[in-house]
């Protein structure tokens, strides 16, 4: 395979997807089921705040999260069919944690346009920092009884 530099290989991976737009995303969430994802890290909710009602899974652990026939799913990951619409910061990892999505089966993952930022730029809903540390989804090891001391 030959090199590329990770701005083509972002534009490869962004022509699979039918990206959406804050107020196209909002819609989605609103009327049709959809599902937001924010994998942006602790910092920058904390910072910034959240999306209400966006599902918090740190973009290490998404795969595990949003596979819904594994193990250590989210209780909103309800099949392959769901639309799937994470976010990150400005829209750049978010792509490419989308097209992973679609690599396990979810056809329908994609991500937002310009991410948390564009999203309340368009004058959408957001959480504001409630000055408490948000929490994503607990730690897999936490959930298996994975003891890491050991």
């Amino acid at each position: 395979m030959a090199a590329r530099s990770v701005e083509e290989h972002l534009a490869l991976v962004r022509a699979g997807l039918t990206r959406l737009t804050p107020r196209q995303a909002a819609d989605a969430a609103a009327h049709r089921d959809a599902l937001l994802v924010d994998i942006r890290y602790a910092a920058l909710r904390d910072r910034d705040g959240t999306l209400p009602g966006a599902a918090v899974v740190e973009r290490n652990e998404l795969e595990w999260r949003l596979d819904p026939s594994g193990a250590h799913r989210i209780a909103q990951a309800t099949g392959h069919d769901r639309l799937v619409v994470v976010f990150c910061n400005e829209g750049y990892a978010s792509s490419l944690a989308a097209a992973s999505l679609r690599e396990l089966g979810l056809h329908r993952a994609t991500d937002l346009v310009g991410g948390f930022q564009a999203w309340r730029a368009a004058g959408l809903p957001v959480a504001a920092p409630t000055g408490v540390p948000t929490v994503p989804t607990p730690h897999i090891a936490t959930t298996t009884g994975f003891d890491l001391e050991k």
